[in-house]
């Protein structure tokens, strides 16, 4: 798909052409997650694992383990992995139930992923912990993440004293809220470095918490290679000294998944084209130093300067980066509504998605090779030199408890 900003309120002769791409056929859903409907009075003890029903990639102690969602995935070279990130509430599920396929008119179908219900919402509660895949029967691979900004998990991995119940890397002993601020950051890596298409959702039309997330993740994603490279990359760790292996990180190759952002949640009133674009203009502005922007899809980063030598990249208009937008599914119901609804604007996300065409993985792997490989990505990740350093820079600077 060409750089070009794609919102929800795109014509509707665009949405019916990629929708014929795209299979009628309802998709079998693997270990679909039920919601529970009881709380106990020792749900703030419950441990952080996930039911035995849930397809979950990472553990109660923050490492990835494949054995269960390896016999799910296959041979298969032809497939897409797309991953979503955001705070709570803010409608990743629902936005990976409507691209999985879900119907949710179907009587006794349970949803790919968990939404919220009253009773999560009632207590403060999140759906989703770690990482939680899905496969589809497109062989699209699908990746929910825990909320990041959440209080509910701060909560629930902090100790009586404020550190974290969740051990680091390194062993050392974290705040909290320290280590809850790294796993956001770890969150973001890992997606970036894994997943073809990464959605990042944000609720309304005011917060730029997400954007300033994903410059954090750009900032520190450096010397990470993609699913199909990290054999050498593991080879070269391991024939050089430390010194020589951090003078190597420039040389491996950059991977970046393609991002798309989505808003969710927007009033009549924001849906207006005058506040979509300003908002396109604030989001390419906001990213136009960054790698995100350099990025053509289909094509690996580029660098203007490198080609331009006497060009300044202050003076370059900023890449258009891929934007949708949501109402609130309440808007439905209004009289007067002026623009799409929250179903029509959803099913052209979808159809958005699925049509675009991204930054391949250097060289063609299967289902199964790419879930062994983010298993040694996510390692790198926990083991990040750059990231381990911005830890320690977080710490002396006073904002997070010792």
């Amino acid at each position: 798909m060409a750089d070009t900003i794609n919102t929800a309120t795109s014509s509707s002769s665009s949405s019916s052409a990629s929708s014929t791409s795209t299979p009628s056929v309802a998709p079998k859903i693997l270990l679909a997650k039920p919601v529970s409907s009881t709380v106990d009075s020792t749900s703030h003890l419950r441990s952080r694992a996930p039911s035995l029903g849930s397809l979950n990639l990472i553990s109660d102690s923050w490492d990835l383990h494949t054995e269960r969602v390896l016999p799910f995935l296959t041979e298969n070279t032809d497939f897409t992995v797309i991953g979503i990130i955001g705070p709570p509430g803010s409608g990743k599920s629902t936005v990976l139930n409507e691209i999985y396929g879900f119907d949710g008119t179907s009587p006794g179908m349970l949803a790919p992923f968990a939404t919220h219900s009253e009773e999560t919402r009632a207590t403060a509660r999140h759906c989703t912990t770690g990482i939680e895949l899905r496969v589809s029967a497109e062989r699209l691979i699908l990746l929910d993440t825990q909320p990041i900004f959440s209080p509910s998990i701060l909560a629930e991995m902090m100790r009586p004293d404020g550190t974290s119940a969740i051990p680091s890397s390194n062993g050392e002993v974290l705040s909290a809220d320290l280590a809850h601020e790294l796993m956001c950051i770890q969150l973001g890596v890992f997606l970036a470095s894994t997943c073809h298409v990464l959605l990042v959702v944000t609720e309304g039309i005011h917060d730029v918490n997400m954007w300033h997330q994903m410059l954090t993740v750009d900032l520190l994603k450096h010397g990470i290679p993609d699913p199909s490279s990290t054999s050498s990359y593991s080879q070269a760790s391991n024939l050089v000294s430390d010194k020589e292996n951090n003078d190597n990180l420039d040389a491996v190759e950059e991977y970046l998944a393609c991002p798309v952002f989505v808003h969710t949640k927007l009033r009549d009133k924001d849906m207006s084209p005058l506040r979509i674009t300003q908002l396109k203009k604030t989001l390419s502005q906001y990213f136009s130093s960054s790698s995100f922007a350099r990025m053509v899809h289909g094509n690996t980063p580029k660098d203007h300067s490198d080609e331009h030598p006497d060009t300044d990249i202050s003076q370059l208009s900023p890449a258009d980066l891929d934007l949708f937008v949501l109402p609130r599914s309440c808007e439905d119901d209004l009289q007067g509504a002026m623009y799409e609804s929250f179903t029509t604007s959803l099913g052209k996300l979808r159809d958005q998605v699925l049509a675009m065409k991204c930054q391949p993985f250097a060289k063609a792997i299967s289902e199964r090779e790419w879930l062994r490989n983010s298993a040694r990505i996510w390692e790198i990740v926990k083991n990040s030199p750059v990231i381990a350093e911005y830890s320690k820079t977080l710490q002396d600077s006073g904002m997070f408890r010792r």
